[in-house]
């Protein structure tokens, strides 16, 4: 079995590789989905969507990822995440490959479904297993592999605006992205770890009791209730970029259909900055000093942004809000992954599926404020979800354990 990394000692090549393993599989999987995103305006003119609508059919990705989100433990513990997480992404891949073919908004919504349940459970598994190559490295790393994420999700942003840019049918585009991130996640599956899940641990986990479900009381609901939340408003920064940037800019600031998807590049490179960085910071300063500034910088940033609206002043409040919010998620996890008590898995799966609440009412709730009173409104949203994490940060935990 593999054991942890000495302070001062590097980890040896099948760390190494695990680790690199893994941050494939958050490549991948932030690439196949944002392929999409940049495509929006045109699936809503095609299918004549207004903004109520195309928000209801975007709604059935978190719902469907809220309806399989609570079997990620169960899958996890039968199968290994490693098992999980690698075929998982080659099945989300081929689902995405319906999108183009859906008639109406009914159909799109029913593949959105199967694509945010698929998400769900590949994220928990692979969030699951970069939380073991953590525990063995003994200092942080989930930010780097959420960093990834958001690489992948700039790669496949790049790609869907190129795309959207120079008119490529949308099936063909998206068998191109399947194909490749597919292949990049079949060959990373053979270098994830062995083992069962709680081989790094150094405490001792309770099995799935009557005892152990009684630990989800008390002082550990209102944990994961808080944690849930801050995730939460983390989804609805990234919604904010990923379900209306690329609207916002075409609409109510005119800007071009290539133009219009970096709203959501914008973002995620930030967010990609802030996680390939935050590792360190996190070491430096602890998560809640770290994800409290970032929070209020996020609120700050976006809310001059809305005041001053135009092209440019909208890239730099989706960059500082991506920015701003890019150790939350990373950091709500690995607080409930380490809450005591708990059987393995169960904290993490909560969280997440918390998390997908965010994503599933971001959609419809922007999109009804959007209709009412402008876009430019609802993406108060951003502003919001800052506030909340200045006052919620305080429970997350500082530091990293090792095995």
């Amino acid at each position: 079995m593999s054991t942890a990394a000495p302070t001062g000692t590097a980890p040896d090549r099948g760390l190494r590789l695990a680790r690199a393993a893994v941050a494939a599989l958050f490549l991948t999987n932030g690439a196949l989905f944002a392929n999409v995103v940049p495509r929006y305006p045109e699936i809503k003119a095609d299918l004549g969507l207004s903004n109520t609508v195309l928000g209801a059919a975007l709604a059935a990705f978190p719902l469907g990822a809220l309806v399989a989100g609570l079997f990620a433990a169960t899958a996890i513990r039968r199968f290994r995440s490693a098992r999980v997480a690698a075929p998982g992404i080659v099945l989300l891949a081929a689902t995405t490959l319906l999108i183009p073919f859906a008639p109406n908004w009914v159909a799109l919504g029913g593949v959105l479904f199967v694509v945010g349940a698929l998400d769900a459970v590949v994220d928990v598994a692979q969030n699951a297993h970069g939380l073991r190559v953590q525990r063995l490295y003994g200092r942080s790393i989930v930010n780097s592999f959420h960093g990834v994420w958001s690489i992948g999700a700039v790669l496949g942003g790049l790609m869907g605006s190129a795309a959207a840019g120079l008119r490529v049918p949308l099936a063909l585009h998206l068998g191109v992205s399947a194909g490749l991130f597919s292949l990049v996640a079949l060959v990373a599956y053979r270098f994830l770890l062995p083992g069962p899940e709680d081989a790094e641990r150094t405490e001792v986990v309770e099995e799935v009791t009557p005892a152990g479900r009684r630990a989800l009381t008390g002082p550990a609901v209102k944990m994961l209730a808080a944690l849930g939340i801050l995730a939460a408003c983390g989804a609805l920064v990234e919604d904010a970029g990923a379900s209306w940037g690329a609207i916002y800019l075409s609409g109510d600031l005119r800007a071009s259909a290539a133009t219009a998807g970096l709203a959501f590049v914008a973002l995620q490179v930030a967010m990609t900055a802030g996680r390939l960085t935050g590792d360190r910071a996190v070491d430096r300063f602890g998560q809640r000093t770290v994800v409290r500034a970032g929070g209020a910088f996020a609120a700050v940033g976006m809310g001059l942004a809305l005041a001053v609206p135009s092209v440019w002043t909208a890239l730099a409040g989706f960059a500082l809000a991506g920015l701003g919010v890019a150790t939350l998620v990373p950091a709500a996890m690995h607080t409930a992954d380490e809450l005591p008590g708990l059987p393995s898995g169960v904290g993490l799966t909560i969280v997440s599926w918390l998390l997908r609440v965010g994503f599933l009412l971001s959609p419809p709730i922007v999109g009804l404020v959007a209709d009412l009173a402008g876009l430019r409104v609802g993406l108060l949203s951003v502003v919001f979800a800052g506030v909340v994490t200045v006052f919620l940060g305080r429970v997350l935990v500082d530091r990293t354990k090792s095995a």
